[in-house]
């Protein structure tokens, strides 16, 4: 009976795994503070009231934030792109739901889900923010 249950104390340790991400390819994006209030009766953030429409935010997070409206939610990403190391052609250019990197690569997202699109070999997905909607007002936030 011991052996039994040493040996299942075992298996369970040993199939347990932490917290940890461990890979190495998607660490080129700073954990910012981001707190951040968006009026969606202003005229710079008027599109967000239209499904499939999407808004860059400068100065905030790694480089900038893209605001996404799909008509029933929000979504807020960092709008630098997570698979190349910062630097001036790795902001994405949103167009609609989706953006691409301004680097030679192309690398395009949806701003849905956060996920490459058309690459497999991308490994890194979009970093993601909060958004909380109250009324006229989106607040994002990490």
């Amino acid at each position: 009976m011991k052996s039994l249950f040493y040996t299942l104390f075992f298996i369970i340790l040993m199939t347990c795994s932490g917290n940890q991400v461990d890979d190495k390819n998607c660490r080129f994006l700073l954990d910012i503070s981001v707190n951040f209030t968006i009026d969606l009766s202003l005229p710079q953030y008027s599109q967000l009231t239209f499904a499939g429409n999407s808004v860059y935010i400068p100065n905030e997070g790694n480089a900038g934030i893209i605001v996404a409206s799909t008509g029933a939610d929000f979504y807020a990403w960092d709008a630098s792109d997570p698979n190349h190391a910062p630097s001036s052609c790795s902001a994405l250019v949103p167009s609609g739901l989706n953006g691409t990197c301004g680097c030679e690569d192309g690398n395009t997202y949806n701003f849905v889900t956060g996920t490459p699109d058309g690459n497999d070999g991308l490994r890194c997905a979009l970093k993601n923010y909060r958004v909380q909607q109250n009324g006229n007002t989106l607040l994002i936030f990490n």
